[in-house]
């Protein structure tokens, strides 16, 4: 099932919980992008227009009628959200101060309120929580003043003190806008953490795929490639003494290019069709005898003690890719023309061991460049180990141990 199409996430929690609903991934989108929110602004303007123009008609005896002065300051409150993503504390403290006048001027209650809250939202989950926490706070003091003390100068005349019930209304309602926007901030700051975990898994991923791409292309080109060396050398020395064993230099050449590019157009396979099965198994220690016969054609006799166990596949290709990268590396940078492989497994670890008599000629023996860091690599991503280094009486020696049974990851 695709990520998208998630039902339920840990816990049985909603995708859209998780992962943030779409439209709020857009507004973030439009934030960072600095593009103006003001098809919000604008439906926000009409409906505090006319839902202040209809309180007006129902608080007539109450309250004070809409003037020019008043609407405009509608107008205002209003139109100020226009810029709450770019200077939301500009913004709080406008809203605010908007709808005080408003209200100090004895008209309608009515929803110009909803600006403040949007103002206020804006900032909180911007970051500047201590900014619309005084906005609100201003605004609920200077109602508070109004209503209990300034009221006696300010219309409308004869208006009566507020009961201290509405004002623990106000004072809830407040307290409500800001939780709702706490709320909306601890989301917003959660479901970027997770996007960017999601997004460091996904380059980790890739960037683990074309590590195993690379060592891949590098143990089959790399073994591939030197014994086709060292035959084209025979084919060049004995094309004129003995044509007959040039001919089977040659035929050896083939053979290895043609496996060489079997294997590369199948790890290639994988990039164009990830997912897909793989068209041929890959290889384990059940092709050990071909890899001592490609040996052989590299002018390396191998000697094998021991029996391919029964291995997970993972396992099984990570030690045959082991053995042919030490014998290559044998063929390559040591001058001795035999090695041992070694086999023994104990149902709980696979314990491999290639040695060859050296010495080493031009480079040291066993290699120093990717190769032996490419083992490394696929023995510790199966929580194995290699060992690899010069014996003591001048041969090289490379030790893998690898576990039989390999934990899942997330298990």
């Amino acid at each position: 099932m695709d990520e998208h199409e998630e039902p339920a996430g840990r816990g049985g929690a909603p995708q859209w919980w998780r992962n943030g609903p779409a439209w709020w991934n857009r507004w973030d989108e439009r934030e960072r992008s600095g593009r103006w929110p003001w098809r919000s602004t604008l439906l926000l303007t009409v409906f505090v227009l006319a839902g202040s123009n209809f309180a007006a008609h129902a608080q007539e005896s109450e309250r004070t009628a809409l003037t020019p002065f008043g609407r405009l300051l509608l107008v205002v409150a209003s139109v100020l959200p226009l810029w709450r993503l770019r200077y939301p504390v500009v913004v709080v403290f406008g809203t605010a101060a908007a709808a005080m006048l408003y209200l100090s001027a004895g008209y309608p209650y009515g929803p110009v309120f909803l600006a403040v809250a949007l103002a206020c939202f804006s900032a909180v989950v911007a970051g500047h929580r201590r900014a619309a926490w005084a906005a609100l706070g201003m605004l609920w003091a200077g109602h508070v003043l109004v209503a209990h003390w300034l009221y006696r100068w300010l219309p409308p005349s004869g208006d009566p003190a507020a009961s201290w019930g509405a004002e623990i209304v106000v004072a809830t309602w407040a307290v409500a806008i800001v939780a709702v926007s706490e709320l909306a901030r601890t989301r917003r700051e959660q479901w970027a953490r997770e996007r960017a975990e999601r997004a460091q898994a996904t380059r980790r991923r890739a960037d683990e795929e074309r590590l195993r791409i690379a060592r891949e292309l590098h143990d089959v080109l790399a073994h591939s490639i030197s014994v086709i060396n060292v035959q084209a050398g025979v084919g060049l020395a004995l094309l004129d003494t003995d044509p007959e064993q040039a001919r089977t230099a040659l035929t050896t050449i083939k053979a290895a290019s043609k496996e060489a590019l079997g294997e590369v157009r199948q790890v290639l396979d994988t990039l164009r069709t990830p997912g897909d099965a793989p068209r041929a198994p890959a290889p384990g220690l059940d092709r050990l005898p071909e890899l001592v016969e490609q040996a052989a054609g590299a002018g390396l006799t191998v000697e094998v003690a021991g029996e391919p166990p029964r291995l997970a596949p993972g396992t099984d290709l990570a030690a045959f890719r082991i053995v042919q990268e030490a014998l290559t590396n044998v063929v390559r940078h040591s001058g001795s023309r035999q090695a041992r492989v070694r086999l023994d497994h104990d149902g709980e670890a696979l314990r491999l061991r290639i040695d060859d008599d050296g010495p080493a000629t031009g480079a040291e023996a066993g290699g120093s460049g990717n190769g032996l860091a490419g083992m490394r690599e696929r023995a510790a991503a199966l929580g194995g180990t290699i060992e690899a280094g010069p014996r003591a009486d001048g041969g090289f020696r490379v030790l893998a141990v690898l576990p039989s049974k390999v934990k899942e990851e997330g298990r």
